[in-house]
């Protein structure tokens, strides 16, 4: 029963999320909101709901370790994984004049995280900063790119239209159906996953940090996974970076920072010895590697692949060790 709801769970996450994503779209285009607007704001936050409902469902629960975990875990696979394997399917092409706006924005974000995981707490004051920050950046970058046709925003651009790609406008009560009905299924996604994944961690004797920054963060990460993969394959790889960069950055201001808000989280012993570090290692390889002649090629997707692997046995080990 435990792993019919934890896939019960990530099945309801995935296409919620999708549906989600595409009923808010087709709202915004439906009210003429600005392709920019929209892959910046909603294509980002929406691909980051699900990781959204299950870390504020888990902390409410009293799981922190999922919650905070999730967050981590998520970031990682984002990059080690996601951005990993989409390299090895289609070389990624680097936007620099994005990568030099959204990389130190990612780092900054890593670095708080990292603070935050040292001190042991994440409170509703550091809560409110993250989510303040994440606010402060979508602002800022959405006046300094409105109505230019600079690369970094025909990318937000671009974002909007690889979710939902030029098509006559759908009707209203489909478009709200689509998006109501897609934040249903991820909250019921949610639920199941966060109960499937705490039975599990309680019957193989593991902490429920172990399983956030496993199972239930490539669970969560699925929606990236999808949009990248679709984005190399269209080779449209510059939007496949984009859209990690701008999910992990969600992920720490917005998703830690409204949890934190709603219920503050004791940070696992666990992810502080060792998932706050590999998160902020893997954002400096990240940078690294996109900066090395504005690519990521397929070697350093092997590498990045290879990093992932190593990270999951290492975490796997000791925890059932």
């Amino acid at each position: 029963m435990t792993v019919f709801e934890i896939a019960l769970g990530l099945v309801f996450l995935v296409a919620g999320g999708d549906v989600l994503v595409r009923g808010s779209v087709g709202l915004a285009k439906r009210f003429g909101i600005s392709e920019l607007l929209i892959g910046l704001v909603l294509v980002g936050f929406g691909t980051s709901t699900p990781e959204l409902m299950t870390s504020l469902l888990a902390a409410l629960n009293g799981s922190a370790g999922i919650a905070v975990g999730n967050v981590a875990g998520s970031n990682i696979a984002n990059i080690l994984l996601i951005l990993g394997l989409t390299a090895v399917i289609c070389p990624l092409r680097v936007e620099p004049a994005a990568l030099m706006r959204d990389g130190p924005a990612n780092l900054l974000a890593a670095l708080a995280f990292t603070g935050l995981a040292i001190s042991g707490f994440v409170g509703r004051e550091a809560g409110l900063a993250l989510v303040l920050s994440l606010a402060a950046y979508l602002t800022l970058t959405y006046r300094m790119e409105k109505g230019t046709r600079t690369p970094s925003a025909e990318l937000h651009r671009s974002e909007a239209q690889l979710v939902v790609p030029p098509a006559p406008k759908t009707g209203l009560p489909l478009s709200l159906a689509m998006a109501f009905g897609g934040l249903a299924m991820i909250l019921g996604g949610a639920h199941f996953l966060v109960a499937g994944a705490t039975q599990l961690a309680q019957a193989a004797g593991i902490s429920d940090a172990v399983i956030g920054v496993t199972i239930v963060a490539v669970g969560t990460s699925l929606p990236e996974l999808v949009t990248s993969v679709v984005a190399a394959l269209k080779r449209q790889t510059d939007i496949a970076l984009g859209n990690i960069l701008g999910s992990n950055l969600f992920n720490i201001l917005g998703i830690l920072g409204v949890t934190a808000l709603v219920s503050p989280l004791k940070v696992p012993h666990e992810i502080m010895q060792l998932d706050i570090w590999v998160l902020l290692g893997a954002t400096a390889i990240l940078l690294v590697f996109s900066m090395s002649g504005w690519r990521i090629c397929r070697r350093e997707g092997a590498v990045m692949l290879l990093a992932y692997g190593v990270y999951t046995a290492v975490v796997l080990t000791k925890a059932l060790g």
